[in-house]
């Protein structure tokens, strides 16, 4: 499509927005999905649907969303993100090794962390957006390279510091609660605000729809998009490092290969919520929806004892066939 050619996709404005179009139905296809799921999952097993686990689900959920939150901003400009799992698993780690289990060390060991995700996200981008390295090449590298670092510097977890316990005020930032629901939830909550709020209302979300509708014609039009890039893939970087707190907080201490699981179902998040594979359409509100409904399908199929395997290959069918059906309708549009 030529930058002039006239176009019946909605702008970057209607595709961030929240009217009732064809791609904000699929979020609410999406919630649908996961209703049925908690229906089905009481039909099969009485007590799936009772508050506390419905807590329990969306707290799990919430680490998906987390990981899925970077991802969706990537994919949205037709990138992905192939090193969060070792990005996260990477700063697990170095939130325990840092803090030491000290309430005291935290604030220093967030902005590590933190900072370690956002500069590992930003040379993603930077290779991506200036050097002209395809996404999957280069954060496929990224992984690779997150991996040797943490190894090496871990010691393949052989360090005295490597048995450290995430500080008490993390563990308690997770596993608290307030109002009666757990306070990850509130941070996954604040999270969706921030996010939808920069997708739907900002110049930012705006120029996020435009380069990944056309990025040629965004630079013609006056959008920094080597800039936008960087800036995408470094907070995906930070997502990545948040999810890994999240995650060391809840279980208490890091292990190696806590990230890996996350690498695909954050993929499978922002598929199952509607955002186009190739970006320019969707938003973060189906992929919160995509989580919550493969959290639940997981938890359906576990509550019916599915091998390990069966679960894979249900999951794996159901993205497969929404991929298939969304791009059936891009061509169709």
């Amino acid at each position: 499509m030529s930058a002039t050619e006239p176009t019946e996709e909605p702008t970057p404005t209607r595709a961030g927005g929240f009217r009732i179009g064809k791609d904000n139905w699929r979020i609410v296809y999406a919630f649908l999905a996961a209703i049925l799921l908690f229906v089905t999952g009481e039909f099969v097993h009485p007590g799936f649907a009772s508050l506390a686990s419905v807590e329990s689900i969306l707290t799990i959920a919430s680490f998906v969303g987390l990981a899925a939150a970077g991802q969706t901003f990537v994919i949205l400009i037709g990138g992905i993100d192939l090193s969060s799992p070792w990005v996260l698993n990477g700063a697990a780690i170095l939130m325990a090794t840092s803090s030491l289990g000290q309430d005291a060390r935290t604030p220093y060991a967030l902005a590590l962390t933190l900072g370690m995700g956002a500069l590992a996200g930003a040379t993603n981008g930077v290779g991506i957006a200036f050097f002209g390295a395809p996404a999957v090449v280069m954060t496929l590298a990224m992984n690779g390279i997150m991996e040797g670092l943490t190894l090496g510097a871990s010691g393949g977890m052989t360090c005295a510091s490597c048995a450290s316990y995430a500080p008490p005020i993390v563990q308690a930032a997770v596993h608290g609660t307030f109002l009666g629901a757990p306070l990850a939830l509130y941070l996954w909550l604040a999270v969706i605000v921030i996010v939808s709020f920069t997708l739907s209302f900002t110049r930012f979300g705006r120029n996020v729809y435009a380069i990944g509708n056309n990025s040629l014609a965004s630079y013609l039009a006056g959008v920094n998009v080597r800039a936008t890039t960087v800036i995408l893939y470094m907070l995906s970087g930070i997502f990545s490092a948040l999810a890994g707190i999240v995650l060391v907080g809840f279980g208490g201490q890091a292990s190696l290969g806590m990230g890996n699981p996350y690498l695909f179902q954050s993929i499978a998040a922002v598929v199952i919520g509607g955002v186009y594979i190739l970006g320019g359409r969707g938003h973060y509100l189906g992929t919160v929806a995509g989580a919550v409904s493969l959290v639940t399908l997981v938890s359906v199929l576990m509550s019916v004892n599915m091998p390990e395997y069966g679960r894979s290959i249900i999951y794996g069918v159901a993205i497969l066939a929404l991929l298939l059906l969304y791009g059936r309708e891009q061509k169709e549009v």
